[in-house]
């Protein structure tokens, strides 16, 4: 359950990327993006599920899971959306217009990457995304005011907060084993360090600048959303769907914010479909 490990890196213009890729070369590419504090961890099923019909990639954002986090690193959203377009050219997808899942902070990375980069997608999925100006979680936003106070924690109490935060993140709740493997990356020097810089980094209003573009989105786009989401209620994935024109919602019954652990098999078969 715990086993995933990306063997192969990219040197980004903010720090060591690490990454893979599953499924034959030749097959229609998928890339799935990742959200905060999240890892590729979070897609490991679903991308050995799609890897028979898809050259699935995967990633760790800088400052995030196995990539590099060092201090003084810009683990903002835009320069993220800055590395996933230097990603999609390293890895030769630039030309060929892969379809890409994108989740939470992925989700914008994922828009401004399309919107202000010019990065072409054959298809757009968008899981309990933050796009839409007013996000964050009251958890997020006391964390937001006060990184200053949280990264001089005791380590115990710093390990505690993060595992009651990602806790929040699933409806049914997460397997202690899944749950053990997401904080751990936050509970070294450099993680707990990483945790509230890139928080501190990702200001409330960034998303405003693209909140009047999304009507340019002309890439089919799928809005997926758990019922049940805590950290981003489902009437955000309503009005996402409603802001990108032509764009279809599919709700996720019982399942949170982490739909990826919440209902993995019903995601893999439903981004199958979307992305074919």
């Amino acid at each position: 359950m715990t086993q995933w490990r990306l063997d192969r890196t990219y040197r980004s213009t903010s720090g060591t990327v690490r990454w893979a890729a599953f499924g034959e070369e030749e097959a229609p590419p998928l890339v799935l993006v990742h959200g905060t504090p999240f890892s590729s961890y979070v897609w490991r099923g679903v991308a050995r599920a799609l890897a028979d019909r898809f050259r699935v990639y995967v990633w760790d954002l800088p400052g995030y899971g196995a990539s590099e986090m060092s201090a003084g690193q810009d683990v903002s959203l835009a320069r993220q959306a800055g590395v996933f377009t230097e990603l999609l050219g390293h890895w030769g997808l630039a030309d060929r217009e892969p379809a890409v899942a994108a989740h939470d902070f992925g989700g914008y990375i994922a828009l401004h990457a399309h919107l202000v980069h010019g990065v072409r997608y054959r298809r757009l999925a968008l899981l309990d995304a933050v796009a839409l100006t007013g996000w964050g979680s009251p958890t997020y936003r006391l964390l937001g005011s006060h990184t200053d106070v949280f990264t001089q924690l005791p380590a115990g109490l710093h390990r505690a907060l993060v595992t009651e935060y990602l806790s929040s993140s699933s409806h049914p709740g997460l397997h202690p084993a899944v749950l053990e493997r997401l904080v751990e990356p936050w509970c070294t020097e450099e993680g707990q360090a990483a945790f509230y810089r890139q928080i501190a980094q990702n200001e409330l209003h960034l998303t405003t600048a693209l909140d009047d573009r999304y009507g340019e989105v002309t890439v089919p786009t799928l809005v997926c959303w758990g019922t049940d989401d805590v950290w981003l209620p489902v009437k955000w994935g309503h009005d996402l769907a409603a802001a990108i024109p032509g764009a279809r919602l599919h709700l996720f019954k019982g399942a949170g914010h982490l739909v990826q652990e919440d209902a993995p098999a019903e995601l893999a078969a439903v981004l199958g479909a979307f992305a074919a």
